[in-house]
């Protein structure tokens, strides 16, 4: 292996005119790709302003991550959204030990679990990526070459409370003794997420993370909306300041043997953490790519979706391990709560998980995914109950969205199509106060939601869209277009269909990155053309060729938009 390594060194040293690395391995990847050049952290490479937007996600929090990459297509922008599976590390070989299975069948099994659970969820994502994928393993390897070459690696010994479950060491401030409510039985407990830790003795590489404290802190102080929600941030600056230890990241083969091997150290395991996060820079190439294409794939990374569990290890030592090699960090890491069952967190010892694939085949993967987006919280946890999905059906779904569009598409006194013709003829016409008050609401709808997918705020984008979805079905019912039909005011009926179907129009357009299948339809029925359903189409006049339906519209609840639930609670 290690004339392997020499021969790449040889490789890199000519394309970057550096010295050779000192430790021995070359990926087969990088063996084929002799005219590709170095990951760098150039002018060019940390300017780029044309990238693709690129949005990443552990498994399994992919909802908002695939919100937030469809916005930006809505928007007009490439995007990238990557997610996979982390396949490495003590707990998985502990429980492929326990079911008598090779790790990899194990693993092999969970990640085409997920990849159905994508594809049935209707994610979008672009990559799916597996920590146990060849490609991921030369850029670990890779990864890890670069921190020994730089100085940023040594061997210790190492004492403290190792947590399986959340595969880290804590600190003895942050261990505590327990009782299981099952067993009895005393053990000793991570404080922060209750799991248990077993005290743990051995030699192995520790990366020098506390070299970084204050070029963390100060990044920091430079970048306030970093970490979102901001009393995540305030937990992680604390943590920085007060319990930050050098890095152990690697753990004796004779414990962990699934895992990357540490290059030239066949004694040590690759600690799993260092593994996973590297899959991020995996996907968009590193560690090679073809000259002038460094950003094809996205990094630096635009958002970081994570879960509240895993905030600390992506944003204090990614960023640190990112800073040792002198590579951009992502823009944001965006953290958010758990979901819990009658305000208790789900766990299978208890009983109270709830099974996606049932979820999704039961409610629909629409209402699944309007639910999980409308009450899902990034600085608290959420709740979930059938009864809390089936209240956002009925109210938001079938009361507001689908009632609106019923009641502006299927009535037989009016024409969506003539409303239409008729007042992009006549825009300038004076309106009616009532009129005027929704077209205030309409012109701004768009660059509301805009600004809350700014700020990486899937949740308050989709309750500002249903708010004007509220809204509008208000100013239906004052504005009375039925009345003024009975009366023969056409001039009203037109100007009063033409704002509710505009409104529907745009809401529609807007909600196409939360409900992707169910706003499709309800473009398709009234009749917006595909090459007019883009952000940019989401404003006022801004398609005068809609209201003829593409497809039936139907008759009764059952053939609405969002027909009553057969089964509630």
């Amino acid at each position: 292996m290690k004339g392997h390594w020499g021969a790449f060194s040889r490789h890199l040293s000519t394309i970057r005119g550096g010295s050779t690395l000192r430790t021995g391995w070359i990926c087969q990847s990088c063996r084929v790709q002799a005219r590709r050049k170095l990951f760098s952290s150039s002018a060019a490479l940390r300017e780029a302003k044309d990238k693709p937007y690129y949005v990443t996600t552990p498994i399994f929090y992919v909802n908002a991550s695939d919100v937030l990459k469809r916005w930006q297509v809505l928007k007009g922008r490439q995007a990238i959204l990557s997610t996979g599976t982390d396949e490495h590390g003590m707990k998985v070989q502990r429980a492929a030990e326990i079911q008598d299975v090779h790790p990899k069948a194990l693993c092999d099994a969970n990640s085409e679990t997920f990849r159905d659970l994508a594809r049935k969820a209707n994610i979008a994502n672009d990559y799916f990526i597996r920590t146990t994928d060849p490609e991921h393993r030369d850029a670990v390897e890779y990864f890890w070459a670069r921190l020994r070459e730089s100085g940023h690696i040594y061997e210790t010994k190492h004492e403290g409370w190792y947590c399986v479950g959340d595969e880290t060491f804590y600190p003895d401030s942050m261990v505590e003794k327990r009782v299981s409510p099952l067993t009895g039985k005393p053990f000793m407990a991570s404080t922060e997420t209750g799991n248990a830790v077993e005290w743990t003795e051995e030699k192995n590489h520790h990366f020098r993370l506390t070299a970084f404290r204050d070029r963390l802190l100060q990044f920091y102080a430079d970048n306030p909306g970093w970490v979102v929600p901001s009393n995540r941030f305030a937990e992680v600056i604390s943590w920085v300041q007060n319990n930050l230890e050098d890095l152990s990241i690697s753990r004796p083969i004779s414990r962990l043997d699934w895992g990357i091997p540490v290059p030239d150290d066949p004694s040590q395991t690759i600690y799993v953490w260092v593994d996973a996060l590297i899959n991020y820079i995996t996907v968009a190439g590193y560690p090679v790519w073809p000259p002038g294409s460094e950003h094809e794939q996205g990094w630096p990374a635009d958002v970081q979706v994570v879960g509240k569990d895993i905030v600390r290890f992506h944003s204090v030592y990614w960023p640190a391990l990112l800073m040792a090699l002198d590579l951009p960090l992502p823009k944001r890491i965006l953290s958010h709560g758990h979901w819990l069952m009658s305000r208790q967190k789900m766990s299978k010892s208890v009983g109270n998980v709830v099974n996606p694939f049932f979820a999704l085949d039961r409610w629909g993967v629409d209402t699944m995914r309007y639910f999980l987006t409308y009450n899902g919280a990034m600085a608290n946890d959420s709740d979930y109950s059938n009864e809390f999905i089936v209240d956002r059906y009925k109210k938001g779904l079938q009361g507001g969205l689908g009632n609106l569009l019923n009641r502006i598409t299927r009535p037989k006194n009016w024409s969506v199509r003539t409303a239409v013709a008729v007042m992009s003829e006549n825009k300038d016409e004076a309106l009616p106060e009532v009129i005027n008050i929704q077209r205030g609401h309409l012109t701004k709808i768009a660059e509301k939601a805009a600004g809350h997918m700014e700020e990486s705020n899937p949740s308050g984008a989709l309750k500002e869209i249903m708010e004007f979805v509220f809204e509008t079905n208000r100013f239906l019912q004052d504005a009375a277009p039925w009345d003024k039909s009975k009366e023969g005011d056409t001039v009203a009926v037109n100007q009063i269909v033409f704002y509710a179907a505009e409104s529907i129009r745009a809401a529609g357009i807007l909600l196409r990155p939360f409900i992707p299948g169910k706003s499709a339809e309800l473009l398709d029925r009234l009749g917006v053309s595909h090459d007019r359903r883009t952000f940019q189409h989401a404003e006022l006049h801004a398609d005068d060729s809609y209201g003829t339906p593409m497809i039936p519209l139907g008759e009764g609840a059952q053939s609405s938009l969002f027909p009553p639930i057969p089964v509630e609670g």
